[in-house]
């Protein structure tokens, strides 16, 4: 086992830059010595960025590819935009170093198969870096339906409802890739938030696996009024039409029977969240009021005034949180997302200096990623249902 790895950064926009500083620099056990953008002020201040903490600075880059045959770094980190996450995995795997990918939706069911395959081919591991998989909320359900609290688990929601409309508006000067996406495509574009924890939940690809999906798409307007309203100087964008819908919803069948609706909601104004839902034989999580019902406790009777136990999961907080957590909250949460960027990070970590497989793996991410092809291809077709494949021809039966 290593002490230390390094790693190399590939994208350096807002997100691999905050990650960089409130996570990676944090970490005793990784070195950053080669950092990569296609904008070169983007690597400039990462490079600045890792020489204030004392660190040497880094090597960098305008052209990842440089990065490929370097025989010091062990493992790379992928915050580049949606349509470079496959190929650059691909490539990086072909070489024989970890992939650590941050998240996203596929263009298409293509790449997918051909990164199942690079790793089949390769057996070089790529993790999805699905930060959400590891908030405490997520991990503790999760460890409530492994011991059976909630019983048979039969439906689960998630959402991934965020106001991005300044961020979009503003993505040519931002030099951000959601704005060409917004215009140019509508689908469910980034499901992976709201779909890992319920695919944990779930057991997709360890004993079951989603098959089917239906997408329906609402009119586009949101974008196109935020712009009149805050940006009416860009001609050009106050005159363009948006294909991305305000509001997509999909449903997805499972193979045990389960259904899954997965909610977009990026156009409008609302509050975050990621509305996660688990309802089950015994009982049900709702996260936007922070509430647990369950089968047989006091608060059972009061199926119609139950606000006042809205936020009641506190109380649970002892008897379930995940052995995770409960070690996390002893040792003090770091920084991102509620510390849940931290978690996923550490295990990626781990994973490298031990030679191990991730615990969010090719199959997942295929998986995953997936659900924006198909919901892309459902919408257009007036929420026909999809065929979701199979990435692990057949192995879901029997995985662990």
């Amino acid at each position: 086992m290593k002490d230390k790895i390094n790693l190399a950064m590939i994208g350096l926009g807002a997100r691999g830059i905050g990650l960089l500083q409130l996570v990676y620099l944090q970490h005793e056990d990784v070195e950053i010595p080669v950092v990569c953008d296609v904008y070169e002020d983007r690597c400039q201040e990462a490079a600045d960025l890792i020489e204030k903490t004392g660190r040497k600075r880094p090597i960098t880059t305008t052209n990842y590819k440089d990065i490929l045959n370097d025989k010091d770094i062990d493992a790379v980190i992928l915050c580049t935009s949606w349509d470079k996450h496959i190929n650059i995995c691909i490539e990086f795997m072909e070489v024989g170093k970890y992939v650590g990918c941050e998240v996203g939706g596929a263009h298409s069911i293509q790449e997918c198969w051909k990164l199942v395959e690079a790793y089949e081919r390769t057996k070089t591991p790529v993790m999805l870096l699905e930060n959400c998989i590891y908030g405490r909320d997520e991990m503790m359900i999760e460890n409530m339906s492994t011991q059976g609290i909630l019983g048979k688990i039969v439906h689960c929601e998630g959402g991934y409802r965020h106001d991005l409309r300044e961020e979009i508006a503003y993505g040519k000067e931002k030099r951000h890739y959601r704005l060409l996406n917004y215009i140019h495509r509508n689908g469910e574009n980034y499901p992976t938030h709201e779909l890992g924890p319920i695919a944990k939940i779930l057991k997709i690809n360890r004993g079951n696996r989603m098959i089917s999906l239906t997408s329906i798409a609402s009119k586009s307007w949101g974008m196109k009024e935020y712009i009149k309203e805050h940006k009416a100087d860009d001609i050009e964008l106050v005159n363009t039409d948006f294909a991305q819908g305000d509001i997509v919803n999909t449903i997805i069948t499972c193979a045990n029977g389960e259904t899954i609706t997965l909610t977009l909601d990026t156009t409008l104004p609302r509050y975050y969240s990621r509305g996660f839902y688990v309802q089950g034989t015994k009982g049900m999580y709702c996260e936007d009021n922070k509430s647990l019902f369950i089968e047989g406790e006091e608060h059972e009777k009061d199926h119609f005034n139950w606000q006042k136990h809205w936020g009641n999961v506190e109380q649970y907080r002892e008897k379930y949180d995940h052995p995770v957590w409960k070690k996390y909250l002893s040792e003090g949460i770091k920084q991102g997302h509620d510390g849940m960027d931290w978690l996923v990070f550490c295990d990626f970590v781990d994973c490298v200096k031990n030679k191990t497989e991730v615990p969010i793996d090719v199959y997942d991410m295929a998986a995953w990623m997936c659900i924006t092809a198909l919901s892309e291809q459902s919408i257009a077709m007036g929420g026909q249902p999809v065929a979701i494949p199979d990435f692990t021809n057949g192995a879901w039966i029997s995985r662990k």
